[in-house]
């Protein structure tokens, strides 16, 4: 039996678009997910911490995932956060995802607050549980914000072990260093070896071995300029690019967030609102100032479409 084409290439998160009064906007969310297709993206990531996904309920979750998934319609894969710390929680999340259309679902290590951790035993077999509920790739979310240290020969053992555990979103410090390590003791069960954290280390990673790589979504069209010309061998192309695009890149990264991309969307036309959900607070009107500044140097996609 063959097996399918590994995902690759910029798969950015899918911002959650609210209205002045913090209700959900489904007809932005729609017009975000094309401007996003729109921009090149081979795929998008939804739920995620970049998509405000702790400020939903339930409900809202899937109100979003079955929106995004419907609208898209297989224009491009769809990658569904299912984290949860419960495992019999994050195994139904990520079997309800699987149900709508999603080509994968991306999880966290079990985490609650600034204290609550699972030992390493128990996180393989949160994972373990999970991979049994599910027939897609399951992609591990590696990250700070969770406080939980997957180390790269663990990481290494579940790719190994667990049949759906196939994809890494590498987003701590010494990133490259960490992908480089998995991918030679993972082998070919690390299937996907991915960037994270807005790109702020997508150049060295990608010279690490990663193939994919998942940022905010407000400007695919730049990331794509950087990764395409690496993933075809054209190393000097990419990193005349992620020259270029690195002001902004960082000024997402250091200063702007998880908010950068509806500011941009919004400041372009795309949707109405790029107001965060309560008590998230608003960017500082000089931030934001700053942001689209950096942006319109570039021209962008985002401060273009649908004028």
């Amino acid at each position: 039996m063959s097996q399918p084409t590994p995902y690759r290439g910029v798969f950015p998160v899918v911002p959650t678009v609210f209205d002045e009064d913090g209700a959900l906007d489904l007809d932005g969310q729609r017009r975000a997910v094309d401007f996003m297709i729109d921009a090149g993206s081979d795929g998008l990531c939804i739920l995620a911490n970049f998509s405000e996904q702790f400020v939903l309920t339930d409900a809202e979750r899937e109100e979003v995932m079955g929106a995004v998934l419907r609208h898209a319609a297989g224009r491009v894969p769809v990658i569904v956060t299912t984290t949860h710390f419960a495992t019999r929680i994050c195994a139904k999340r990520s079997r309800w995802a699987q149900k709508a259309g999603a080509a994968m679902v991306m999880v966290m290590p079990p985490y609650h607050g600034a204290t609550i951790r699972v030992p390493e035993r128990g996180i393989f077999e949160f994972f373990a549980r999970v991979s049994d509920a599910v027939r897609i790739p399951i992609m591990v979310q590696d990250a700070p914000v969770s406080g939980t240290t997957l180390s790269a020969p663990f990481l290494a053992r579940m790719a190994r072990e667990i049949e759906r555990v196939s994809y890494f979103k590498i987003e701590v410090p010494q990133a490259a260093a960490k992908l480089r390590e998995l991918i030679e003791l993972g082998g070919d069960a690390v299937v996907g070896p991915w960037d994270g954290e807005e790109a702020i280390t997508l150049l060295a990673d990608l010279d690490a071995g990663a193939t994919g790589s998942m940022t905010g979504g407000g400007f695919p069209d730049g990331i794509r300029r950087i990764v395409d010309p690496y993933l075809a061998g054209r190393r000097e192309e990419a990193m005349e690019a992620y020259g270029r695009w690195l002001p902004l890149i960082n000024y997402e990264n250091r200063q702007a967030g998880l908010l950068a991309a509806k500011a941009l969307m919004e400041e372009g036309g795309v949707i109405r609102c790029g107001m965060p959900r309560h008590p998230i607070p608003q960017l500082h009107p000089a931030t934001r100032a700053g942001l689209v500044e950096v942006a319109r140097r570039l021209d962008p996609l985002v401060l273009r479409w649908g004028r």
